[in-house]
């Protein structure tokens, strides 16, 4: 868990860089913002695109990536989108270097300039928070569903439902036992119910249990 929010904080520090970079000077005075995505791959001009068209593009898709990353915990994700800045700035550092015949750091802004450090430092942080990301794969596995127990087969003697108890079960039907009827008829010892008629019973005829037959409670 901490692994995850340390990741997600510098991933998303890394984002807001990459996204303020075209904002700011990369080469010799002119912004990130200056320079058309089409560029990269055609070589660099001098023409001003929109906003929406320029380097700025890019760096705002591996934004989305990476808060998209982020939510669902993915390093996968996060990654992407680091490697998404660094590609671009470095396609970009091949084709001024094209441009300008070479590329140059010099300290009175006649060469690269802050947004290139901006841009490369957001690539590196997004792919040090995927590394500092630990992922859904380990603590948070969707459990498989237990199917349920099935009914046992009509000649197998199981309790339902089934016990994990070895040997065979105490219970083998599904429905309760028959409670006994606990009225044993009139006591003859009572003067109140000495008159009235008994039934002749067998002891096999008793419905009591023969373990554990009931008793009348004593008198007071």
């Amino acid at each position: 868990m901490i692994r995850n929010v340390l990741g997600s904080l510098v991933a998303l520090a890394g984002a807001a860089s990459a996204v303020l970079s075209p904002f700011r000077d990369w080469y010799a005075g002119r912004a990130g913002q200056d320079y058309r995505v089409e560029d990269l791959f055609g070589g660099i001009t001098a023409a001003e695109p929109g906003v929406l068209v320029s380097m700025l593009l890019p760096f705002l898709a591996a934004a989305l990536l990476v808060i998209v990353g982020v939510v669902l915990r993915s390093r996968l994700v996060v990654a992407l989108a680091g490697l998404v800045v660094l590609g671009f700035t470095v396609l970009w550092m091949v084709r001024q270097g094209q441009a300008a015949g070479s590329l140059v750091v010099a300290g009175d802004g006649s060469g690269l300039q802050v947004g290139v450090v901006n841009a490369l430092a957001g690539g590196v942080l997004m792919l040090i928070g995927a590394l500092l990301m630990s992922g859904r794969g380990r603590r948070d596995r969707e459990r498989e569903p237990v199917e349920p127990y099935a009914a046992p087969a009509a000649d197998q003697v199981d309790t339902w439902p089934p016990t994990q108890e070895p040997g065979m079960s105490v219970q083998t039907s599904p429905w309760p036992e028959p409670e006994v009827d606990p009225y044993t008829g009139p006591d003859p010892r009572d003067p109140g119910t000495r008159s009235y008629p008994q039934a002749d019973r067998h002891p096999e005829d008793d419905p009591r249990d023969p373990v554990h037959p009931p008793h009348r409670p004593p008198r007071g």
